[in-house]
């Protein structure tokens, strides 16, 4: 397990949600490699605790689907497919379809709370794009969608989307060639706000479709290229 020299330190009361939760940042962040084992007994003795909340945390993951358990064998993180690529997105749609219609259904007062998250975010994201620092546009893009999704104010689909935002960034930072369409990805998170402000429905799930479909396409395309070119 050679990527856990950079391995968080666990501050306070160790935890198993703790430990779970700063694990799927590392994974996300690409320090743990798809497909690399997670030692229970070796992670535990790195952060000075006992097995009982690692296990417990490798356990949520391994529900969550970030990391997979096979018998006899151990815990790995997961290797994404491109049909799990395709599914990630697939779900994605379906959940911000679902939060822009109970956002709209909400009033404009929690549309416009909602706008200005997401103009904050864009912001950063523009700023993070002039420099090219992929670990924070991917938290950043991520970063949208999430408060997308939160603003409709259903802890169920906030839930659901927390593993699908984690999945989609795990697809994003472990592509060879970051972001093939960087110019235009502040554009594309632009033209979702400004439907959302401008309350027109069919325009934003034309819009997200959209916006699904050309990451699957990006996302697929160039893990091919890079099979075929590896």
């Amino acid at each position: 397990m050679a990527a856990s020299e950079g391995l968080f330190v666990l501050e306070g009361r160790p935890t198993a949600q703790l430990i779970a939760d700063q694990l799927r940042e590392q994974i996300v962040q690409g320090i743990f490699r798809p497909g690399e084992q997670i030692n229970e007994s070796v992670l535990a003795g790195q952060l000075r605790t006992s097995r009982g909340p690692v296990r417990e945390a490798l356990q949520r993951l391994s529900q969550e689907g970030i990391l997979v358990s096979h018998r006899n064998r151990g815990v790995f993180v997961l290797e994404l497919t491109h049909d799990d690529v395709r599914e990630i997105y697939a779900v994605r749609e379906a959940v911000e379809s679902t939060a822009a219609d109970a956002l709209l259904d909400a009033g404009q007062e929690q549309v416009n709370d909602t706008c200005r998250v997401l103009k904050a975010v864009i912001n950063d994201m523009a700023k993070q794009v002039a420099v090219s620092d992929w670990q924070a546009i991917a938290r950043l893009d991520m970063q949208f969608h999430t408060s997308f999704v939160a603003g409709a104010g259903n802890t169920r689909l906030i839930r659901i989307y927390e593993t699908l935002a984690a999945e989609s960034r795990m697809c994003i930072l472990n592509l060879a060639v970051a972001y093939p369409r960087i110019d235009a990805l502040v554009q594309e998170h632009q033209n979702l706000l400004d439907l959302l402000e401008a309350g027109e429905r069919a325009a934003l799930h034309k819009a997200i479709n959209q916006h699904m479909r050309k990451a699957v396409e990006d996302l697929t395309t160039t893990r091919e290229e890079n099979e075929v070119t590896s």
